[in-house]
C-alpha cells in the first residue's frame, strides 16, 4: 500500500531510496544513518522511508530510532557554555548510543531506543526492541557522520537543504517566538555548530546518498559516491 506522502513524486523517490536501502547487504543487518541540519526534515523523511521499506516487495523488518533519545542532560550540554563550539561537541552522549544500539544490534540482541528525554530533560528505560536477521536499523539525527560513528554505517543518507530552508522549517515546530534569520543571534549556537561539523567531517561528500529535501514535494535523490 502507497503511504501517505506528500506527493505522488516525493513517494516516486521514497521508493527509489527504500529499493536501494533494502538492496544492501541481502540477509544481514544493516545500519542506515539520515544525517542532515536541524530543520533538513530528516525525521519526518525516515519515518516515511520506513513505511515504503516496509510495503516493498521483499521487505525487510525497520527498527527507527532517533540519535535525540540519546542527548545528554542539559547541564551536560551546557557545562561548557552556549556556543557553536559546545553544541557540536557536547550535545550527545554517542558511546550510550553504540553501547545500547549498536553493539547489541549487530549482535543480534535487543536494543534499547532512547536514553533520555530531551524535553523533560530525564534518563528514560523504554523496554528494548528485538531484530531480526535482516533488520534494518533506521538512525536519524544530526551530526551522525562524526568521527564517533564514521565506522557504524553500512550507508549514510545526507538530506540537503540550504540554512535559509532549514532553519526556519525547523523553528517552526516552536511557533512564531523564534527567528527564523539563520544569522540571527539566536540560532548562532546551532547554525555555528552545524558548520562546525560541515567544516569537519564535510558530511555531504561522505554520503552514500543525496537527496534535496528544500521542495518537500519534489525532492531530488543524488548518489554521492
Amino acid at each position: 500500500m502507497r503511504p501517505p506522502v506528500r506527493s505522488t513524486e516525493r513517494y516516486a523517490v521514497l521508493r527509489d531510496l527504500a529499493e536501494r536501502v533494502v538492496a544492501l547487504r541481502p540477509g544481514e543487518r544493516v545500519a542506515v544513518a539520515v544525517d542532515g541540519f536541524d530543520g533538513a526534515g530528516k525525521t519526518v523523511l525516515a519515518d516515511e522511508l520506513a513505511e515504503v521499506i516496509g510495503a516493498l516487495d521483499g521487505a525487510r523488518d525497520v527498527l527507527r530510532i532517533s540519535i535525540d533519545g540519546f542527548h545528554r542532560p542539559k547541564a551536560q550540554r551546557v557545562a561548557r557554555g552556549r556556543g557553536p563550539g559546545t553544541f557540536y561537541e557536547d550535545s550527545y552522549d554517542y558511546a550510550a548510543f553504540r553501547r545500547v544500539v549498536i553493539d547489541p544490534f549487530r549482535g543480534g540482541e535487543p536494543v534499547t531506543p532512547a536514553v533520555n528525554d530531551v524535553d523533560a530533560d530525564r534518563p528514560v528505560h523504554p523496554d528494548p526492541v528485538a531484530v531480526a536477521r535482516d533488520t534494518v536499523l533506521l538512525v536519524d539525527g544530526i551530526f551522525l557522520q562524526r568521527p564517533e560513528l564514521a565506522d557504524v554505517w553500512d550507508a549514510t543518507l545526507w538530506v540537503d537543504v540550504p540554512f535559509a530552508v532549514s532553519v526556519p522549517r525547523g523553528n517552526a515546530r516552536f511557533g512564531d517566538a523564534h527567528d527564523s534569520d539563520p544569522s540571527a543571534e539566536p540560532n548562532r549556537r546551532y547554525v555555528g555548530g552545524q558548520r562546525l561539523y560541515l567544516a569537519a567531517v564535510d558530511p555531504r561528500s561522505r554520503a552514500t546518498w543525496v537527496l534535496d529535501n528544500t521542495d518537500l514535494d519534489l525532492p531530488v535523490l543524488h548518489p554521492a559516491r
